[in-house]
């Protein structure tokens, strides 16, 4: 079964999953787990220029179908990963994809400048920072806004471009268009989803910054619904992201229209789901007779 899977000119990858940005941090821990050169691809956690702390405790709850989490995109900044952390994971001749962010359109450009360097194989954008100079709206929220930032950073870097969308809009379908118009080579839907907990007992909120994004198997049907939407509207490949925790979600999403997949939220729970996603996926494929993943992608069955 051929597995092979491309996102963009110059960013193949040996098989469609690899793990969501956030869930894995640098990589190093999970390496006790795995071998990650099975992964298609690593993705970073999210990094900016300079280090940022994050929010206060707790920082993480689960609920019944998956969990809500607040880190505030706490990292290392970009000069300490590209000194520290990229090593060890260019050891693994996987392709590294680094996930980052700004406050501002200039910081974003900052960034894919400083990331443009040997042993990155392609930048992801997290789109969903609110932007300070803008009263704090997200970068993602507005079409022409996100049409400009993506032009800005397209025109600051060579590698291959990403944008992670956020499923917290109007029409996702115009933002993914915004994006690919302005030079995305690739999409990466969704983002987590706003949400809470509440402890009944204290009467507070769980969570130290009381709100926080969930992810899990709880938004599934809503990342899958987008996927199939976004791809049938773009040219470029859709990256699925939301839910994805077996083999099963992840042909789903392929079958919606993802070339490939990210899997987030389950490799907490199980650090070994990895290698069992990507055996699953061929197991589907020889079962099914399909000899190429490539041959999957967007064959859903509608009428």
């Amino acid at each position: 079964m051929e597995l092979t899977t491309r996102l963009a000119d110059g960013l193949i990858i040996a098989n469609p999953v690899m793990n969501a940005s956030g869930t894995f941090a640098y990589g190093e821990e999970f390496s006790g787990f795995f071998d990650l050169s099975v992964l298609g691809a690593v993705v970073t956690k999210g990094l900016s220029m300079q280090p940022k702390r994050g929010n206060p405790l707790p920082r993480i709850v689960e609920t019944p179908c998956g969990m809500i989490n607040s880190i505030g995109l706490e990292n290392v900044g970009i000069h300490a990963f590209t000194r520290e952390k990229l090593p060890f994971l260019r050891g693994y001749g996987v392709p590294v994809i680094v996930n980052f962010f700004g406050s501002n359109e200039e910081e974003y450009v900052q960034a894919a400048r400083a990331l443009d360097i040997e042993g990155v194989a392609a930048l992801e954008m997290n789109v969903s920072c609110p932007n300070v100079k803008r009263g704090g709206i997200e970068f993602g929220k507005d079409p022409e806004g996100l049409n400009l930032l993506v032009t800005r950073v397209r025109q600051a870097c060579s590698k291959p471009l990403i944008v992670k969308l956020s499923p917290m809009v109007t029409d996702i379908c115009a933002n993914a268009q915004a994006a690919v118009e302005a030079g995305a080579d690739a999409l990466t839907c969704i983002n987590t989803i706003p949400a809470m907990a509440i402890d009944e007992e204290t009467m507070r909120p769980v969570l130290g910054n009381v709100t926080g994004g969930l992810s899990g198997p709880a938004i599934k049907p809503v990342a899958l619904k987008i996927v199939w939407e976004v791809s049938r509207r773009v040219s470029v490949p859709v990256i699925a992201a939301g839910g994805i925790a077996s083999a099963s979600d992840a042909v789903q999403f392929m079958l919606a229209g993802a070339s490939a997949v990210q899997v987030g939220s389950a490799s907490l729970r199980d650090p070994f789901c990895f290698p069992v996603v990507i055996e699953g996926i061929r197991a589907y494929l020889e079962r099914k007779g399909i000899t190429a993943v490539k041959d999957l992608v967007g064959s859903i069955r509608e009428g």
